[in-house]
């Protein structure tokens, strides 16, 4: 397993991180979630991603519980605050009040006394940015966040949250955590470029464009059945990916994978981390052989050619504005 630095930051996260977003708590038994979680420990990974509101705090539970016994300090623990925790008004977004109660309910789950990377999970209009960071940065103060990132966030919206941290002296956003994939490349017009010039690292979530660049969705047929996209909670997100037109791109990829001696999902996990400003790219798993495949990519560079022949494939299908789907 390698290991990228988050950003300019001096964290060092692995390359392969671990999430639970459509699983734990959920979709996978909890015995099943912990076995994926081992088989992550197993091959290396130290970098473990989850939110408050996966799985209505279920999620973060099920990781704290499969983490029991590990030497926290080995681990790197990520997860998020904005979406709707519980029914009132401020069970939502980024106010001091939520952040903080948020924040406390997390590290309860989870186990811990302290959150490595706190990421606000969007960005929240009816809050003032300087309230929202001056709760992140006093959750660095005392010890209960090590670092602060965002995830969705536009390039504006970042851009205003470094000025107001460099005018005020707090502690800067180091991570980012968007969408990004061989087809979809909303980041790399805007988020990218800022990024790269702040000290920004990646993070990103569906490499695999939930499950479509593993080539198990053919065009013409029907889904198959357990998989996502047979699934009310993921069929969403995977829906506007499943049409002929790229699936039928996808499976051009596959003689490429193949000369590379790569299973497909390990040439879409590898393309991500060709971009150098991606610290790391999450996977998910109901079972521990496909933790067990995914980070293998992670000691793989493709060569020039390779990634020249997987731009002549994909190309026409790439999203790079999501106002363009479907």
């Amino acid at each position: 397993m390698q290991h990228r630095h988050l950003g300019r930051s001096g964290l060092q996260v692995s390359e392969i991180a671990y999430g639970n977003w459509l699983t734990h708590g959920s979709q996978v038994a909890a015995e099943a979630a912990e076995a994926c979680v081992h088989a992550a420990l197993d091959a290396g990974v130290t970098f473990f991603d989850t939110a408050d509101v996966y799985a209505q705090g279920a999620a973060e539970s099920v990781l704290g519980t499969a983490l029991r016994g590990v030497r926290r300090e080995s681990c790197v623990l990520a997860t998020k605050v904005f979406w709707p925790t519980g029914p009132t008004r401020n069970d939502r977004g980024l106010s001091r009040k939520h952040i903080l109660e948020s924040c406390h309910n997390s590290l309860r789950r989870l186990r811990t006394d302290h959150i490595d990377l706190y990421q606000a999970h969007r960005f929240d209009p009816a809050t003032p940015l300087t309230e929202t960071l001056r709760a992140f940065d006093d959750l660095i103060r005392t010890g209960k966040v090590g670092y602060v990132g965002v995830s969705e966030w536009r390039a504006d919206q970042i851009a205003d949250a470094l000025r107001i941290a460099d005018d005020l002296g707090m502690d800067r956003i180091v991570s980012n955590q968007p969408q990004y994939s061989m087809l979809w490349r909303v980041i790399e017009a805007e988020i990218v470029p800022l990024c790269q010039r702040e000290g920004i690292g990646q993070v990103v979530w569906s490499p695999i464009a939930q499950g479509v660049l593993t080539g198990k969705y053919l065009p013409g047929a029907a889904p198959p059945p357990g998989s996502r996209a047979t699934d009310p909670t993921g069929s969403g997100f995977v829906g506007p990916l499943l049409r002929d037109d790229v699936l039928t791109r996808v499976q051009r990829l596959r003689p490429l994978a193949e000369s590379a001696g790569l299973t497909m999902a390990q040439l879409a996990l590898a393309w991500v981390l060709h971009n150098p400003n991606v610290a790391a790219a999450i996977i998910g798993a109901s079972r521990p052989e496909q933790v067990r495949d995914n980070v293998q990519a992670a000691s793989v560079r493709l060569e020039p050619d390779l990634i020249a022949a997987i731009e002549q494939v994909v190309d026409p299908v790439v999203v790079r504005d999501p106002a363009k789907t479907g």
